[in-house]
């Protein structure tokens, strides 16, 4: 009954797909509040009760796919010249968030250690742009911010895989910590991101040989990629790895060597294959998109549902600071000089919705018996995704239209701005979440 009420729910929302795209109610919203409806504290179809396997499973591999897919389309170019965008917010906002969620959860949530407070941090600071898709997508929103939350959100959730693991590891007793730190420094971070760079640059490498010699199909091309993605990942597991790190490794990888090698035969993309994601991925692309909102099904069902029954006012005001301050004066700090103006800031600034990799993330943390304050953990996470899926939502369509109002008006008046500046060709291919369906 279960399986059937979710492939209705993903069938239902993909034959209305194109109309809901330029509305308020994004694919998120539709796909959480199907999920709380479906699950314990409604309908009841969905649930743990034959245990959580499947689930994790599920989640594991829409955020393995997820992070292969857009550390693809992202090139050394996107964070230098043009690129400063992503690179201010990646590398000073992304660390203060991590910080900032810390700090402010100590008063919120007592109870819960140091390094719970801050493992809470490190998971809510990633951000997710299928969440404000159209924020990311409106052609009236300048190509410069576009581009840059693009590349952001393709980015940060890889970023912050690091500080989840370490900060795991200095819990006593978890997973993580039985490696000791050394172990977890060699293991996790140094030989997963080697064997995810050896997979996915092999992988990319034989692809093109074999696209050279006329040996691969375009449909079992597209089929490799989520192969090489799998192999990353579970050769990671095997040595006792970050299967998420060697993802997003060879992610980059594998895109390096397929825009190093271009493919012989020309593609159906109008523009040349170094300036746009390789059409291999697109079956990947789609598939992780599915796996993803199928994911934010499984969460209201099983996550969110269950948690809007035991709600506190600590782990709500919690869930909006981190959607607002947590997010918003890291952004400032990190643009500070940029030369970019209020109204630019601001809409960076509100514009970090949390998805996918925070649900995943949390959701891996309830695996771990020995952090004690795990519930907890799970509700503020529940919340504050939740909170998000349906306030970036709602306020996509109308802020992007009105930012975008704001930025033709300016430059209307002969006013030159930063936010004009023009982005290069190749950074136009942006990552999958930024094109509408």
């Amino acid at each position: 009954m279960g399986r059937l009420a979710v492939a209705s729910v993903a069938a239902a929302y993909a034959l209305g797909s194109r109309r809901l795209a330029s509305s308020p109610v994004s694919s998120a919203m539709v796909f959480v509040g199907c999920g709380v409806l479906l699950g314990p504290v409604a309908l009841d179809i969905i649930d743990l009760k034959h245990g959580a396997e499947p689930v994790i499973a599920l989640l594991e591999a829409a955020l393995t796919l997820v992070l292969f897919t857009d550390a693809m389309t992202v090139r050394r170019r996107d964070l230098r010249t043009d690129g400063f965008l992503p690179g201010r917010l990646l590398c000073v906002g992304l660390p203060m968030s991590i910080g900032a969620g810390w700090l402010l959860a100590w008063p919120l949530l007592p109870g819960l250690t140091l390094w719970e407070l801050a493992l809470l941090g490190a998971v809510l600071a990633p951000t997710d742009a299928a969440l404000g898709k159209t924020a990311m997508s409106s052609p009236r929103v300048p190509a410069l911010v576009r581009h840059g939350l693009n590349v952001e959100s393709g980015l940060n959730d890889g970023m912050v895989l690091p500080f989840f693991v370490l900060f795991l590891a200095a819990i006593p007793g978890t997973s993580a910590a039985q490696e000791g730190e050394s172990g977890i420094f060699w293991r996790a971070l140094v030989l997963s991101s080697v064997l995810g760079f050896l997979v996915g640059a092999v992988g990319g490498r034989l692809l093109r040989s074999a696209q050279a010699r006329g040996w691969v199909s375009r449909e079992w091309a597209q089929l490799l990629v989520p192969a090489v993605a799998t192999a990353a990942y579970a050769l990671a597991v095997v040595v006792d790895g970050s299967g998420f790190i060697a993802a997003w490794i060879g992610g980059f990888a594998f895109g390096f060597v397929l825009r190093r090698f271009p493919a012989a035969e020309p593609q159906e993309s109008p523009d040349p294959l170094q300036d746009v994601p390789d059409p291999t991925a697109a079956f990947t692309e789609h598939l992780g998109e599915l796996l993803a909102s199928l994911s934010l099904l499984v969460f209201g069902a099983v996550l969110l549902g269950p948690t809007l029954e035991n709600l506190s006012w600590g782990i709500v005001g919690y869930a909006v600071l981190s959607l607002t301050v947590v997010r918003m004066l890291p952004v400032a700090v990190a643009l500070a000089g940029s030369g970019l103006c209020l109204p630019t800031v601001a809409y960076i600034g509100w514009f970090g919705p949390r998805g996918l990799a925070s649900v995943v993330l949390g959701l891996l943390l309830l695996e771990e018996e020995h952090v004690q304050g795990v519930e907890l953990l799970a509700r503020v996470v529940a919340v504050t995704v939740g909170l998000s899926v349906l306030l970036h939502g709602v306020s996509a369509v109308a802020l992007a239209d009105r930012y975008g109002s704001w930025h033709e008006k300016t430059t209307a008046t002969g006013r030159k701005l930063r936010e004009g500046t023009p982005v290069p060709e190749s950074a136009r291919g942006a990552p999958r979440r930024e094109r509408e369906p």
